[in-house]
């Protein structure tokens, strides 16, 4: 298989777009022409994770964290990014990482780990704004249909549990072709009035040029007119963290024993229970203190995190329950997610999963 098969899937599912401004993920070494004899799928790329990869035959690796985060100005082997960037370049293993772009989307790793903890109807915690714009564009009621068919194909339409959403209404529209013009409808030189149909609807702002191909493809007029508007709308789909709710309220202490079996957690660290019942329940994969508030203004009983600090306790003020269940605990799904889509994909590639343990973190 063709890496950019591969990349260019992942990249669909979870735009670069989504990724926050700090964050280095896609393609991050590696030629998109090179065939890919098999992936490994890991939460960090270590000298470990390499020796994994040859030994089974994989020449791409999929993380969630960046093997490169911030800019490189050398490679001397100096530091472990460097001789672990030297050495995938010398072993031709490809490396790609799903970060922030998945931990923002609607379908990731906090929909994931809410799915594991029987977490109800889970909608995002926090969403992102200035993300959707508005296409307006106009044509013939001849082609309408065909119109909003190629747009919604493209990604447009879609309003929370609903695709396909548009609005149009009817007017006239007019225009003078010039001379060298080739006029779907009326006659070069002079003034035509043709009946058409104001479509409108809705899109995520990274797939606008997607979407504006699609429109041209399919429109019967040499020169397509359209209006692209911004939204200050909330995108309810695209942001951080996670709250939904459980079936029905239980015992704080026994939600937590129930968390840390389930997760395989080494520890939990939490404010004071005081037996209280917890239904609403919000999580962040990774590291989520400035969630914090964002969960007690949603009245969370519970926020579940990682790399909370000493102060963070604080915050609630005896209020919701904060608990820390570890930055690699509460990403370590990332991996059987990753997998899960590719393997759905792409059913005949070698996929693997990787057994290294990652963590940096050791309990007593």
């Amino acid at each position: 298989m063709v890496l950019s098969e591969i990349t260019s899937y992942l990249n669909s599912k979870f735009p670069l777009a989504l990724q926050e401004s700090y964050d280095n993920c896609g393609l991050l070494i590696g030629n998109p022409n090179d065939e890919i004899s098999g992936a490994l799928v890991c939460l960090d790329v270590t000298e470990e994770v390499m020796d994994e990869a040859v030994g089974k035959n994989c020449n791409l690796i999929i993380s969630h964290h960046p093997l490169i985060f911030s800019g490189i100005k050398s490679l001397t082997g100096r530091t472990d990014t460097e001789r672990m960037v030297i050495r995938a370049i010398r072993e031709n293993i490809a490396v790609f990482a799903l970060h922030t772009n998945l931990d923002n989307h609607h379908e990731g790793v906090n929909h994931y780990v809410c799915g594991k903890l029987g977490i109800l109807n889970p909608v995002i915690l926090r969403p992102l704004p200035d993300k959707l714009r508005k296409l307006v564009t106009f044509c013939p009621p001849s082609h309408a249909t065909q119109v909003q068919e190629a747009i919604f194909n493209a990604g447009a339409g879609q309003i929370g549990k609903y695709d396909c959403c548009s609005y149009s209404t009817s007017g006239s529209g007019t225009f003078k072709a010039l001379a060298s013009a080739n006029p779907f409808v009326g006659e070069p030189g002079i003034l035509h009035t043709e009946p058409e149909l104001r479509i409108e609807t809705i899109f995520p702002a990274f797939l606008e040029n997607t979407i504006i191909a699609a429109l041209k493809q399919v429109h019967p007029y040499e020169e397509v007119a359209f209006d692209i508007y911004p939204l200050s709308n909330i995108h309810h789909r695209i942001g951080a963290g996670m709250i939904g709710t459980l079936q029905q309220a239980v015992d704080a202490e026994e939600f937590l024993l129930f968390v840390k079996k389930t997760l395989q957690l080494g520890c939990i660290r939490h404010t004071n229970l005081k037996n209280k019942k917890i239904q609403k329940i919000a999580v962040c994969g990774g590291s989520g203190s400035f969630l914090i508030k964002d969960a007690i203004s949603c009245k969370a009983d519970i926020y579940m995190t990682g790399d909370l600090k000493y102060h963070d306790y604080f915050i609630p003020e005896n209020g919701m329950i904060l608990a820390d269940i570890g930055h690699f605990e509460s990403e370590q799904f990332t991996k059987e997610l990753i997998y899960t889509l590719l393997n759905k994909k792409f059913t005949t590639f070698a996929l693997f999963i990787s057994g290294t343990k990652t963590n940096p973190v050791n309990y007593l």
